[in-house]
């Protein structure tokens, strides 16, 4: 047995029973064991694998926690079924990053209705029964970025938009930000596809884009692997250098790095909540009352202010 199992409510209201077979440990101070179930939809994302990082780093500073961590290999029936599994584990706390909305919404309520404390990252589901839900304003990032893009281009211009995934709340709002920013503007969007969030359909999807359009202007991918696949697509066909490329993410190996290399134009931040949502666990597990929703920021990085570590969005 790998040291005690302490359960929130073991941890905080009875002593521990130790299982039958189990040795005693020597009298003494003990340290409070509790594990976070971490349900992530897919880690084809590099900026999913750097959220999971992220975790794994803020929980080894507190040698009482472990993460027990599930992929879903962006399948939405495989992550219902490993937060069941977690949930059965009676892990004391579970994260979510859920594929899809809808479909995460049910097994995510239950567990928080059975009285299990549910910190929900990045893309939100319906409704409120989960106890925290942690991310930034993806409407807002969507929007400041089509103001810049609206800046550069001087209010008019053909613009491709490579969508996320679609029926997820980033992609959905990243895009509703964008559009607003560019309404009553002569910028079009000329060519739009829902690419998932994955480089390789992000590069089909500009092939697609660069033949049946004459001139681009700017491509707006809602994350940096959707932006860099648009590059090297364009540049396949010899086109980068007539047109801009703006993602989102911003993390300093992929999207910041970009930049600095003047592949993407710009880049915004969005980060992966993962030391806030450890921080939030731990005041869960002291009894602490903790708000529904936590709201990250975000900075935007282009060439002229990516050394100074980017601009705040307000």
């Amino acid at each position: 047995m790998d040291g005690p199992f302490f359960s929130r409510r073991a941890v905080l209201l009875t002593p521990l029973v130790l299982a039958a077979g189990c040795e005693r440990e020597p009298k003494g101070p003990k340290k409070a064991r509790f594990v976070i179930g971490m349900s992530q939809c897919n880690l084809g994302e590099p900026w999913r694998v750097q959220m999971n990082a992220d975790i794994a780093a803020a929980a080894k500073e507190h040698p009482g926690i472990e993460v027990v961590f599930k992929d879903a290999q962006n399948d939405t029936l495989k992550q219902r079924a490993h937060v069941e599994e977690l949930v059965a584990a009676k892990v004391d706390v579970l994260f979510v990053s859920p594929k899809e909305a809808q479909p995460l919404t049910e097994p995510i309520g239950k567990a928080f209705d059975a009285g299990l404390p549910v910190l929900v990252l990045d893309r939100a589901v319906l409704g409120e029964r989960y106890t925290t839900f942690i991310g930034a304003d993806n409407k807002k990032i969507g929007r400041a970025a089509g103001e810049w893009t609206k800046k550069v281009l001087g209010g008019k211009g053909k613009v491709v938009e490579l969508k996320g995934l679609m029926t997820s709340t980033p992609g959905q709002d990243r895009s509703a930000g964008f559009r607003e920013a560019l309404a009553g503007s002569e910028i079009e969007i000329a060519f739009e596809a829902d690419m998932k969030w994955l480089e390789p359909e992000a590069r089909k999807e500009m092939d697609s884009a660069l033949a049946r359009l004459p001139k681009i202007d700017l491509v707006y991918a809602h994350n940096d692997p959707g932006a860099h696949g648009a590059y090297l697509a364009a540049r396949a066909a010899g086109r980068e250098k007539e047109m801009k490329f703006v993602g989102i993410d911003a993390l300093p190996h992929e999207g910041v790095s970009y930049v600095e290399q003047g592949i993407l134009d710009a880049t915004f931040q969005y980060p992966t909540g993962g030391r806030e949502a450890v921080d939030t666990a731990l005041r869960i597990l002291k009894g602490e009352s903790v708000p529904k929703t936590i709201t990250l920021g975000s900075r935007r990085f282009t060439k002229d202010d990516v050394k100074k570590g980017g601009e705040r969005i307000e």
